[in-house]
């Protein structure tokens, strides 16, 4: 991830933090979520001459590779309680 695809992600994720609030987003419609998130979108769109639409498919895209990464590294920093014949934790890949 670049680092202006990472201040784009900050960017979107912050706005959401303040409009969205504590929503549960697995209850929550997506069509609900994204109208939400629309305004710093379009704000996005117009400061880098894009449509809507490509600013949300890029949105998409870099916080599908954030979410990977931190999977990565939860599933990292985790592998060393899943060693021997405890193995306390059980991880499961999503994917």
């Amino acid at each position: 991830m670049t680092a202006e695809d990472k201040a784009v992600l900050d960017r979107i994720n912050k706005y959401a933090e303040e409009v969205l609030g504590e929503i549960d987003p697995q209850k929550t419609p997506v069509s609900f979520q994204l109208e939400k998130l629309k305004p710093v979108m379009e704000e996005i769109a117009r400061e880098k001459g894009l449509k809507l639409e490509d600013v949300f498919i890029h949105y998409m895209d870099i916080q599908s590779e954030a979410a990977c990464a931190s999977d990565r590294k939860l599933k990292s920093q985790l592998s060393d309680l899943n060693e021997g014949e405890d193995m306390p934790l059980l991880y499961r890949d999503n994917y």
